[in-house]
């Protein structure tokens, strides 16, 4: 049985090199949709719909493919923490989540076009942050610039070093798109995978 064509719905690089480790060809098509949180709108739903809609905006384009859309949000205490985009914003991200539990939910949506499915899931990963110096911060920032991540950290990278701990069932969640839910999801969907 041929393999459909797997879109990737997202421009990140991260979710590139991450979707790289399955060995399957694939193409990439961001897709623009409004990312603004719906009033009430709790983190899980948040992430859901976003992945949901990402997916949705590119299968009209691919009637026999296979589309991968994902969204990340990360949480302290009630608050959303974005990409922090400069580095002022990113200590001080730093500054308040030293010390502290971070939620990152990681959710994908997968359309196969061709059969009419869809599959979703949300992998939620704990961070817990050491307690961190403003020097040891701003050392970090300037080291891993980190403005285009979610929490304003690459765990993959030096990042690794902010931390006591990690709590996940799927380590590659935590960097963007969880591999392990999405090889069987893709399995499902007629991609040989080992």
């Amino acid at each position: 049985m041929n393999s459909p064509q797997l879109v990737l719905a997202s421009t990140s690089k991260y979710r590139r090199v991450l979707l790289d480790r399955l060995t399957v060809p694939y193409t990439v098509n961001g897709s623009l949709i409004d990312e603004s949180v719906l009033p009430n709108e709790d983190p899980i739903a948040l992430v859901s719909r976003l992945a949901k809609a990402k997916a949705q905006a590119v299968s009209e384009r691919y009637p026999q493919g296979v589309i991968i859309g994902s969204d990340q949000a990360a949480i302290l205490g009630n608050t959303i923490l974005g990409k922090p985009g400069t580095v002022e914003r990113c200590i001080e991200q730093l500054k308040n989540a030293s010390g502290q539990r971070v939620i990152f939910y990681t959710a994908v949506h997968v359309i196969d076009v061709r059969n009419r499915r869809n599959e979703a899931h949300v992998d939620s990963t704990t961070v817990v942050f050491r307690t961190l110096t403003e020097s040891e911060i701003r050392s970090y920032v300037a080291r891993d610039n980190p403005l285009d991540c979610a929490g304003g950290f690459k765990a993959e990278s030096l990042g690794i070093v902010l931390f006591d701990r990690i709590d996940s069932q799927d380590p590659t969640a935590l960097v963007g798109l969880p591999l392990i839910w999405l090889a069987a999801a893709l399995r499902r969907a007629g991609f040989a995978l080992p």
